[in-house]
């Protein structure tokens, strides 16, 4: 007789159990990009209180990166009028200090405001995007003082300039 060799036996392998797929890493604009106008618009005012440079950038979208997003963005704070600029300095407020700042700074930073909106009469803007947080009070302190020598047209100039800056850096932060 002739014998077959025993194979050995396999132990049954469990079968493993389905693994869910990762979704893929949503592009940043996804979500801006899908929201309703109304939706977006509100987005956008959160960058810069202008509702002209906000209803502009709404009405275009989709787009289809953020580079074509900030490059709108520019282009459309660019041609802003002065009563959109006034709009969007109104909506501006000076950078929140850190709480362990100590009184004289929140006094001084007071003080050069004031001096800053009696001469210009709106509020200082300044993107300080990038700047430690232990340096912002100095640099804005210091940007006041220089600025206070403008004239009230330049300065209404370096003022739109910083608030084209503030909503670019705004915009980048929201959907990166």
């Amino acid at each position: 007789m002739h014998r077959h060799p025993r194979l050995p036996c396999r132990a049954a392998v469990p079968a493993l159990p389905e693994q869910p797929r990762a979704p893929r890493s949503a592009h940043p604009l996804d979500g801006f990009n899908s929201a309703s106008p109304d939706d977006v618009h509100h987005t956008l005012l959160s960058c810069l209180h202008s509702l002209r440079w906000a209803r502009r950038l709404a009405d275009h979208h989709p787009y289809p990166d953020l580079e074509a997003l900030l490059a709108a963005a520019d282009e459309a704070a660019y041609d802003l009028t002065a009563g959109d600029l006034a709009e969007a300095l109104a909506g501006e407020s000076l950078p929140a200090l850190p709480d362990d700042v100590y009184s004289a700074a929140h006094l001084a930073l007071g003080a050069a405001h004031a001096a800053y909106e009696s001469r210009f009469g709106h509020t200082f803007v300044s993107c300080e995007d990038g700047v430690p947080p232990d340096e912002v009070l100095g640099q804005v302190l210091a940007g006041i003082r220089s600025r206070l020598t403008n004239d009230p047209e330049d300065e209404l100039v370096v003022a739109a300039e910083e608030l084209r800056r503030l909503a670019r850096a705004r915009l980048t932060r929201l959907l990166r």
